[in-house]
C-alpha cells in the first residue's frame, strides 16, 4: 500500500470516527435524559455541581509536575552529567512523584477547609 491511499484511508477513517463519536454522545445525551423522565425527575433541574477547588487541584498538580521536570533536569545535568538524554526514567519518575504530591496537598487543603466550616457551623 502506497502512501497516496495511506493518505486516503487515513481520512476516511479518521473523518468516521468523528462521527461516529459526536454521533454517540448525542445518542447517550438524549437516552440519560429519556431514563430521567421514565423515572419521575426533571432532566433540567439537574445540572452539573460546581466543583469549588477544581482549579486548585489542576493548579497543584501543574506545579508539582513542573517542579519534577526542573528537578529531574538539574539531576540529570548536574549529578549524572549527561549530555544526552540516558535517563528518561528519571523525568517520568519526578513528574509522577511531584504531581502526586501536588494532589495530596490539594486533598490536605481541601479536608481542612471542610474541616473548619463544619467547626464553624456547629458553633
Amino acid at each position: 500500500m502506497d502512501t497516496g491511499n495511506l493518505g486516503i484511508l487515513a481520512g476516511i477513517v479518521i473523518s468516521l470516527g468523528f462521527f461516529i463519536m459526536i454521533f454517540g454522545v448525542i445518542y447517550l445525551n438524549k437516552r440519560e435524559k429519556m431514563a430521567m423522565i421514565e423515572r419521575g425527575m426533571n432532566p433540567q433541574s439537574y445540572k452539573p455541581q460546581p466543583a469549588p477547588y477544581q482549579n486548585l487541584k489542576w493548579g497543584l498538580l501543574l506545579i508539582g509536575a513542573g517542579l519534577g521536570l526542573f528537578l529531574a533536569y538539574l539531576l540529570d545535568r548536574t549529578v549524572f552529567m549527561s549530555t544526552e538524554n540516558e535517563n528518561e526514567a528519571i523525568y517520568f519518575g519526578l513528574i509522577a512523584i511531584f504531581g502526586g504530591l501536588g494532589l495530596v496537598l490539594s486533598y490536605r487543603i481541601e479536608k481542612k477547609e471542610l474541616y473548619d466550616s463544619d467547626n464553624r457551623k456547629d458553633q
